[in-house]
């Protein structure tokens, strides 16, 4: 086990708290089972991009910028799944952690809102994902874990600001920052009361 742990030099921009120790030692003491999970969260993610696709088909420039997400993501969830096999695992069911189902819970039902949270709780996800990749590529011993994590890094970034950037553009910026600060004080609670399993947002 890693005794000193490294963390990124840079900050995760919007996130109000830091990765625990407690969940850092967690993942590296279960690589296979954090990378299974990880394969799932790809998954969804290509989902939650989909669904809002469908859930506002009338939307200008929204599938241009939904798309090639989705298709990224499940570009990665394939990536992941050819590496298992060459480890001799493969994907399988995980109980997940309550994370994404309280978030969702936080998305307000009436519309625009339900817009805006819907883009910035997708964002927020992708940002801790960002932060928690980066924290396994620098602390994972093997070698091929650590460049499989630093593949996926750029895009997780890439994917908080493109639903960031939605958000902008569609809602006023006071408006949306200060929704956006009070979502990711509720995430990291969620967080804070999380650490029982091996998952990427445990």
């Amino acid at each position: 086990m890693i005794l000193d742990i490294k963390r990124p030099t840079f900050h995760i921009k919007h996130l109000s708290s830091l990765t625990s120790d407690v969940w850092i030692k967690l993942a590296l003491s279960n690589p296979i089972e954090i990378l299974i999970d990880h394969a799932h969260c790809e998954r969804k993610a290509a989902g939650v991009a989909i669904q809002l696709m469908f859930r506002y088909p009338s939307e200008p420039n929204l599938a241009e910028v939904l798309s090639p997400i989705a298709r990224e993501e499940l570009e990665h969830f394939e990536k992941i799944i050819n590496f298992l096999k060459d480890f001799g695992y493969s994907l399988k069911a995980l109980k997940p952690p309550p994370y994404g189902s309280e978030l969702a819970k936080r998305i307000r039902k009436e519309e625009p809102y339900r817009m805006l949270d819907s883009f910035l709780i997708a964002g927020l996800i992708e940002a801790r994902s960002h932060e928690r990749l980066s924290i396994l590529a620098l602390n994972s011993e093997k070698k091929s874990f650590k460049r499989l994590y630093e593949s996926l890094l750029e895009s997780e970034a890439r994917h908080f600001g493109n639903y960031w950037n939605l958000a902008q553009s569609k809602f006023p910026k006071d408006e949306t920052f200060k929704r956006l600060e009070e979502l990711a004080i509720i995430e990291s609670r969620i967080l804070s009361e999380t650490y029982s399993i091996p998952r990427v947002h445990s």
